[in-house]
């Protein structure tokens, strides 16, 4: 129930777009813009050529905002989380804090396909890489997650250090805990710097789980 009152929320929230042409990719906004299509026809049988395009900065109200193109014009416009209605289905757009992670067609039977990222977009690029060099692009999705989970776990043990160094606080309750790591202020930043990076290349590839990509944001 609460899927469906947050769906309905999110089509509320689709507004009407003004039909300004589809800017083409360029390439100094691969870490800025995220571009995705979708080729549908309709019932008549004509082509639909549908474009998702999305910001990452937050426009001046605070939010990211999502655009969907029809025939290389603004069609429409949202908030994200956005789902747009579409022939025979919904697009569905997610972001997180390193990209997006949902940019799929949800038919009207519930059937899922993600959108094809623009060739000149960094995700086209990172598809692109998978197709031609699979070995390398699975190793390379490997060491992302590792990477992940070793910043994930640092972060939980410098935590768990900080909230029961206070004898009069949580220490009192569950005993004081020493971090078996202790890194320098510059090891952490490198360790966050290494730690966003993977996130990034798992979210070029719309990776996302909660607790790793969350926590790593």
């Amino acid at each position: 129930m609460f899927k469906e009152w947050r769906h309905r929320r999110a089509v509320q929230r689709v507004k009407p777009g003004d039909g300004r042409a589809l800017k083409r990719f360029r390439w100094w906004q691969m870490l800025s813009r995220a571009l995705f299509h979708l080729r549908l026809t309709n019932d008549a049988g004509r082509q639909l050529d549908y474009a998702v395009d999305v910001r990452h900065q937050k426009q001046s109200d605070g939010y990211v905002k999502a655009h969907l193109y029809l025939d290389g014009r603004h069609h429409a416009e949202s908030r994200v989380p956005a789902v747009f209605p579409v022939q025979g289905g919904n697009v569905e757009v997610r972001a997180s804090n390193f990209g997006l992670k949902r940019c799929h067609y949800v038919t009207s039977e519930g059937a899922e396909f993600q959108l094809v990222p623009d060739a000149a977009s960094a995700e086209g690029r990172r598809m692109r890489l998978d197709r031609s060099h699979p070995a390398l692009s699975r190793g390379i999705g490997f060491l992302s997650l590792i990477v992940v989970v070793i910043g994930l776990a640092l972060l939980l043990l410098q935590l768990a250090e900080q909230l029961t160094r206070d004898p009069q606080g949580l220490a009192q309750y569950v005993g004081t805990f020493t971090s078996p790591i202790d890194l320098p202020a510059s090891a952490n930043a490198v360790v966050g710097l290494v730690t966003v990076a993977a996130s990034t290349e798992r979210a070029l590839r719309l990776r996302y789980n909660w607790l790793l990509d969350g926590g790593a944001g």
